[in-house]
């Protein structure tokens, strides 16, 4: 009797981990790449939809670090060459969202564009 009451408790604990598992998965934000070439960030405007926590994924394809920097986003983090980085941002409300290389000021300037849906596509 108790192997049969400890086969069942592995099998509940074995369906919970599937259920949160496939639960995280479906939770997953979506992924949008950004890369920063020639004291540049490439694209310099991303769209995203709005309402939804993004994971930006920075690429420094320079030697340099740089520093993503966002007043509007309240983010900052160094990056350093030739590494990835990941950022959360958002939920957002529609509107723009301005960002820029904290060491490149001049040049390294981008936009993230919060789109609601069926106003673009994201």
């Amino acid at each position: 009797m108790k192997l049969k009451h400890i086969k069942i408790a592995k099998l509940r604990r074995a369906f919970l981990l599937a259920t949160l598992t496939t639960a995280c998965h479906s939770w997953a934000a979506p992924v949008i790449e950004l890369a920063i070439e020639n004291n540049r960030f490439i694209p310099d405007l991303l769209l995203i939809p709005a309402d939804t926590k993004i994971k930006l994924l920075i690429h420094n394809r320079d030697s340099a670090a740089e520093e993503f920097e966002s007043f509007e986003l309240n983010r900052e983090k160094v990056i350093l060459g030739n590494t990835k980085t990941v950022i959360f941002i958002g939920p957002l409300a529609p509107g723009d969202y301005g960002f820029f290389g904290e060491f490149n000021p001049t040049s390294a300037q981008g936009i993230v564009r919060a789109v609601a849906t069926g106003e673009g596509s994201p």
